[in-house]
């Protein structure tokens, strides 16, 4: 597949000749959170042919972005990660996502897909480091089949996949209720009083954890104001 270019010697364009084709910062956003394998990939983006998938991922490799590895024991099969140079995209997308919620965000169409998992690396794009000063607490989140954890240590956050040892905090929720909390329509807090969803562990740090993550205030995007006279 022949890359498309902008022909600008420009910073902006030249990143975007890198990961600016459809489909392409989706798969920097699935290896953010780790490894996956060429399968991973596909039950996460559907709609993404496996063609188009393999072209993509060809891509990455030749640019220095994605390489192909082999999962520890006892997975030993072969995977993508990213390079440095494709983690150093996380500012990028965590940005994106920032945006997302304020300018984008809006009730779920019938034909969007939705992952729990993707709240790995959610919860950084809305963790708040001020309100986890001085914390350390470690938090696993069951979401039906899918479960992740994090862990805060003193204003900063760490975001996995799987389940954590001996987690301070466990919650647990349907994927309808874990939506409605992504998408600001309830609170943990609501949830957790009408039984929508469940916590047990420290209680401290369970009140510790509703100031932790801050959605930003969803806003309409607007027509720029007629300055015409």
């Amino acid at each position: 597949m022949e890359q498309r270019t902008y022909n600008q010697y420009c910073a902006t364009a030249r990143t975007l000749d890198l990961v600016g084709e459809r489909w392409t910062l989706l798969l920097i956003r699935e290896l953010l959170t780790g490894p996956k394998r060429f399968s991973d990939l596909q039950h996460s983006l559907r709609g993404l042919g496996t063609g188009l998938l393999a072209a993509r991922m060809k891509h990455l490799e030749r640019e220095g972005l994605v390489a192909k590895v082999t999962l520890p024991p006892p997975a030993r099969t072969p995977a993508y990660a990213l390079t440095p140079a494709g983690e150093d995209l996380e500012p990028v997308v965590l940005a994106l996502a920032r945006w997302g919620l304020t300018w984008a965000m809006d009730e779920p169409r019938e034909q969007e897909t939705f992952h729990p998992g993707w709240a790995v690396l959610g919860l950084k794009a809305c963790f708040d480091a001020e309100a986890a000063a001085g914390l350390r607490a470690l938090y696993e989140f069951r979401v039906e089949e899918e479960v992740f954890h994090a862990r805060i240590d003193d204003g900063t956050i760490e975001t996995v996949h799987g389940p954590a040892q001996r987690p301070d905090v466990i919650i647990t929720t349907s994927r309808e209720a874990f939506r409605d909390l992504a998408a600001s329509r309830s609170t943990l807090a609501a949830a957790l009083s009408s039984g929508a969803a469940s916590a047990s562990g420290d209680q401290q740090a369970l009140r510790r954890l509703h100031h932790l993550f801050r959605l930003p205030l969803p806003q309409t995007r607007a027509a720029a104001p007629d300055h015409a006279s």
